[in-house]
């Protein structure tokens, strides 16, 4: 650090001008992770919209996002793995099993059958340090929205419709594309569409680590857009829709 007092002056004055009016744009962070489930964060306005690639092996949600937040406001967070799971101390875990320490211990069990328990303890010992980190990051302002875009194979709206509130299936011919929402009035404004939709306003019996059970237990407004893999301008089509439904809704919870 410099000896200079007029360099220190000049420092003194900008904290104290950040302090007040926020800190500029490039000092805000540029990554973010937990264990090795490493995130590239893009910024675009000041928007409370929240977005986030959480599977690196859906390539498909992947290129919507990068450039859906070029033209529209809120933050992203991009998972820069190119895989579906991520490493964690010689191992793997499913990044959307991690948000819960039952969750990731079921993830960590499955994906690591050779693991002696107290390697498990070790594994979820670190994802129980620093987890709270990541999930304050993604979660968006009180009243804000995060969106999770998806891609999926085997998976549908069918293996969702048991445990959901509500559900508005109008394309049973393609039930691998849908909405899963956590707000009712989210819920009411997307169920009138072209698309599936289920409610979700409760959080699951059973704790799997999903961020969307996350989101119902803390009443967080979250929205999964779900599109089966490779089909791109399914998912933006209906992305698009949603922003444009949804537009700038946001509800005081204050």
């Amino acid at each position: 650090m410099s000896d200079n007092p007029r360099f220190q002056s000049t420092r003194r004055e900008f904290l104290a001008y950040a302090s007040i009016f926020g800190w500029i744009p490039f000092f805000h962070a540029k990554r973010i992770s937990l264990v090795g489930a490493r995130f590239r964060i893009h910024r675009n306005g000041n928007s409370a919209r929240r977005y986030l690639l959480i599977h690196g092996n859906e390539e498909s949600a992947r290129q919507v996002l990068t450039d859906h937040i070029r033209s529209h406001q809120g933050v992203a967070f991009i998972v820069e793995s190119k895989t579906r799971n991520v490493p964690i101390e010689g191992g793997e875990i499913d990044p959307n099993r991690m948000f819960s320490h039952v969750g990731a211990e079921k993830s960590l069990k499955n994906l690591n059958p050779k693991w002696p328990p107290e390697k498990v303890e070790t594994a979820l010992r670190l994802l129980d340090r620093d987890r709270e980190h990541l999930v304050r990051a993604l979660l968006p302002p009180k009243g804000g929205l995060l969106v999770a875009l998806h891609n999926n194979v085997d998976y549908s709206v069918k293996d969702e419709e048991a445990q959901s509130d509500a559900k508005s299936i109008r394309e049973p011919n393609n039930p691998h594309a849908f909405f899963l929402c956590t707000d009712p009035a989210d819920y009411k404004l997307l169920s009138e569409s072209a698309y599936n939709a289920v409610l979700q306003q409760k959080p699951a019996t059973e704790d799997d680590g999903s961020l969307s059970r996350l989101a119902a237990a803390r009443g967080v407004r979250y929205v999964n857009l779900e599109t089966h893999m490779g089909e791109p301008e399914r998912q933006m089509e209906m992305l698009q829709w949603m922003e444009w439904v949804l537009g700038d809704r946001q509800i005081d919870l204050t």
